[in-house]
């Protein structure tokens, strides 16, 4: 689409006049073509406004968008090489032993390079020459003012809403009825003790707003010895099932090499003679007998009185799950249940009656949106806080309200033109790394994904992973994704089934899910390739791409071993790779050849023992991931060549590390230790410190945390998070480098912690103060008042601390009588 197409070729200008005047294009000769490149980009983005206002409506212009879009990507590609060419030299001119260095990168061919770069050149003009003789290009007008270039990510980040008020969710009262219910062998299922209550209703109407407001209702809590929430989504996997819904009635994470009858026989355990209520979200299985398998280990031995309740699109769904009390079908709001729940997203409290014209034009929009609460929360959140009249008539009078509609399609005019009136850089971000985002699934990492977001060139600044936080709230705050859980350090969130929908649909054919369904009709030019535990003959399937650039593995069970090879081999320009659970003990060293590639995870591989040194030639490596790989010895030696590496999170079984290794990566902005039970001690460099963001230590039994020759070092920490260090009596004095930047401290499960120090209440910048299971955390600092900025505090099980803290009665009250929101939960 144009609206991707156009940032694109701002920003291959940008890059075409930075590289022309570098020492790599004078040396190679190429400044002349790169020029000449330039000068077309340029004359063609000046059309792609026009092309954006047109397109809806003509199918020829949006295939000639499509292939514009492939060619600047494959130009990108191209202006790759001079990056990593010049971080290549980078490292060798920097290192002292240059002979070793060069032996280690194999230095590269002046020729071949001249060659092969000159004539990817000739062939990006060639291609764009011809788009710009095409009939389409002819067809445009020049338009240099793009609508949304200057829209900038709102300064308030704060405001964020509920989905419907608990008191206002249509028809919660009835099913919370239900649930109070003891059953009897009237309402019950088999053996009356289980009732099934399906919610039924098309997507978009909130069915899952609903059973979470159930979910979450006092009364049934109360009711309940046990309360479990499960998403299911299309893969109705038995045995997948049972064992999160394990997880969850045992709050903790479930092995996953147990046997089938191991299973059984915990999941039988942990439910015995045991009332409980289990939702079972995003039904679509339609097959009875897997139905009645998961049944069956369920209520085996569960008291009357025991309820499931289903959300699910369709009623046969819910009958296969039957006999069943009722049918709790869902409709469409009235008109003025639409316009109160648009009036909360679009206005503050009141404000609307000060915008009459607003609200009316508001009406013509929520007419528009057929009842459905998705589509108005979408539009409504679009239009918060904007009171240019012109910008809410854009929106009542867009085309796209008139597009063909298709299955839940009488709701994706309405998502589309929440995605038309975001800002260039958050469209990239939903188009090019949200599509990979596998449908169903729950739980996302911000991180990982705001990762991503900065491997693709979204994030160009400096401080990448700070701007892509306020890009993740941004998207939060305007309803593109939802069940955001705020830990700090990190969000977790899902994106609702139809926000999927219209990702994939604005990503036009360049992300795809390789699953059991096949690659029929899908085009070669697909650059994001996520892989499902359900994909069969993987290596066979990757044959049919050529330009991937994000391969997501979420399940390396069904890997077999050609699977790394041929990315490695067929993906040059490949910028991240993540595999999840993967089987293999050891990586090829061919790893190394990947250049391009920007973001290696590697988490969950337990059986991981050493990765090879040649990672350390990916010069362009921003992010790994190498968390809960319990079985891997130690980091690579040459860490210190990761020059671009920005995110480290790792465990390890090293006790210490090595010099010139993570201690020297000066480009490092988040670092999380995890789960290193033998580490002893931090880099004894300290030059990694002046440049993170964000620490975290976890789960590291003998790490001492205190300094040799302590010194107050510089630091620009805005986020600390330690978690289960025993060994942590005080807050190490080096910290004291932070004063003037910690925004969030989160401190977790250190038994041994005895105070916190006076110098603490210097931090002005904090924010967020957590503080859980610290049993010997007796009282708060002194003139906690200082902490002006602090907005959150959260105090859990530190049982003296809470009893100290209580509102208005304990004796540290007054020192936090100032902070809006005190917790204690």
């Amino acid at each position: 689409m144009a609206e991707l197409a156009f940032p694109l070729a701002a920003k291959l200008i940008e890059r075409l006049s930075s590289i022309a005047s570098e020492e790599i294009c004078l040396a190679w000769g190429v400044q002349a073509d790169q020029q000449k490149l330039g000068r077309t980009v340029s004359i063609i983005k000046d059309v792609l406004v026009d092309a954006q206002e047109k397109q809806a409506r003509n199918g020829d212009l949006r295939s000639w968008l499509q292939q514009l879009k492939d060619v600047f990507l494959d130009a990108e590609d191209l202006l790759d090489e001079f990056e990593c060419e010049a971080l290549r030299r980078q490292v060798v001119r920097g290192s002292g032993t240059t002979r070793k260095v060069r032996r280690f990168f194999s230095r590269s061919n002046p020729v071949a390079f001249r060659l092969r770069v000159g004539h990817g050149i000739k062939d990006i003009r060639e291609r764009l020459h011809d788009l710009k003789e095409d009939k389409n290009f002819a067809d445009l007008r020049t338009v240099h003012h793009h609508p949304h270039l200057g829209d900038h990510v709102r300064e308030n980040m704060n405001t964020t809403h509920s989905f419907v008020r608990a008191s206002e969710v249509i028809g919660k009262n009835k099913i919370v009825d239900l649930l109070m219910q003891q059953g009897d062998d009237h309402q019950g299922g088999d053996n009356g003790t289980v009732c099934v209550i399906p919610i039924v209703g098309f997507g978009g109407l909130g069915k899952t707003t609903l059973a979470q407001s159930v979910y979450n209702d006092p009364r049934v809590e109360g009711s309940f010895d046990l309360r479990m929430w499960q998403h299911v989504s299309v893969d109705f996997d038995v045995n997948r099932l049972a064992k999160e819904i394990l997880g969850s009635a045992l709050g903790t994470e479930i092995n996953e090499r147990l046997s089938l009858d191991q299973l059984q026989a915990q999941l039988r355990d942990a439910l015995k003679d045991k009332k409980f209520l289990l939702v079972l979200d995003d039904v679509w299985n339609e097959d009875r007998t897997k139905w009645i398998g998961l049944r069956n280990l369920l209520i085996e031995r569960a008291k009357v009185g025991t309820k499931i309740l289903v959300t699910t699109r369709n009623i046969s769904v819910a009958s296969v799950m039957g006999p069943v009390v009722t049918y709790i079908n869902l409709e469409v709001l009235s008109f003025e249940d639409c316009m109160k729940l648009f009036v909360k997203w679009a206005f503050d409290e009141g404000q609307e009656r000060k915008h009459p014209s607003l609200y009316e034009i508001g009406e013509d929009i929520v007419r528009k949106c057929r009842g459905v609460p998705l589509a108005v929360k979408t539009l409504g959140s679009q239009l918060y806080s904007r009171t240019d009249e012109h910008k809410w008539k854009l929106i009542r009078d867009s085309e796209i309200w008139e597009l063909e509609r298709e299955g839940d399609g009488h709701i994706l005019p309405a998502l589309r033109l929440s995605y038309t009136q975001l800002p260039s850089h958050l469209k990239q971000c939903l188009a090019s790394c949200c599509s990979v985002l596998p449908k169903g699934y729950i739980q996302f990492n911000s991180l990982n994904l705001i990762s991503q977001w900065m491997a693709h060139g979204i994030l160009e600044s400096h401080t990448e992973l700070e701007d892509g936080e306020l890009y993740f709230k941004e998207l939060w705050d305007r309803s593109f994704f939802q069940n955001v859980k705020d830990y700090g350090l990190h969000y977790e969130f899902d994106m609702h089934d139809l926000i999927h929908d219209l990702v994939q649909s604005v990503a036009q054919g360049e992300s795809f899910t390789v699953d059991s369904a096949g690659t029929k009709g899908i085009s070669e030019n697909v650059r994001h390739l996520t892989i499902l535990k359900s994909a069969q003959n993987v290596s066979t399937t990757l044959q049919k791409f050529k330009k991937v650039r994000t391969i997501s593995v979420w399940s390396g069970k069904n890997i077999d071993e050609s699977f790394l090879s041929t990315c490695i081999s067929r993906f040059k320009y490949l910028r991240v790779l993540s595999l999840f659970y993967s089987p293999w003990e050891l990586l090829p060293s061919s790893i190394g050849s990947l250049k391009h590639l920007r973001s290696l995870y590697l988490a969950r591989n337990e059986r991981i023992t050493a990765l090879p040194n040649s990672i350390c030639k990916l010069q362009s490596l921003q992010t790994l991931i190498l968390v809960e790989c319990m079985n891997l010895k130690e980091l690579p030696r040459d860490m210190s060549k990761l020059i671009s590496l920005r995110l480290l999170h790792f465990t390890t079984k090293q006790s210490s590390f090595p010099e010139n290794g993570v201690g020297c990566l000066t480009s490092l902005r988040f670092l999380s230790i995890w789960d290193c039970s033998n580490l002893t001690c931090l880099p004894r460099d300290t030059i990694y410190l002046a440049s993170l963001r964000t620490l975290i230590i976890s789960n590291c039994k003998q790490l001492d945390l205190v300094m040799e020759n302590y010194q107050v070092i510089p630091l620009r920490l805005q986020k600390l998070g330690i978690r289960k260090v025993p060994r942590m009596v005080a807050l190490p004095e080096w910290f004291q480098g932070a004063t003037n930047t910690l925004q969030d401290l989160v401190i977790q499960d250190c038994e041994n912690l005895e105070a916190l120090p006076g110098w603490l209440t210097s931090f002005t910048s904090l924010r967020m103060l957590t503080l859980e299971s610290c049993p010997k955390l007796l009282s708060l600092p002194e003139e906690m008042h200082r902490l002006t900025a602090l907005t959150k505090v959260w105090i859990v099980d530190c049982p003296d601390l809470e009893r100290r803290c209580q509102r208005d009665t304990g004796e540290d009250w007054p020192k936090i009588s100032h902070v809006p929101n005190v917790s204690f939960e």
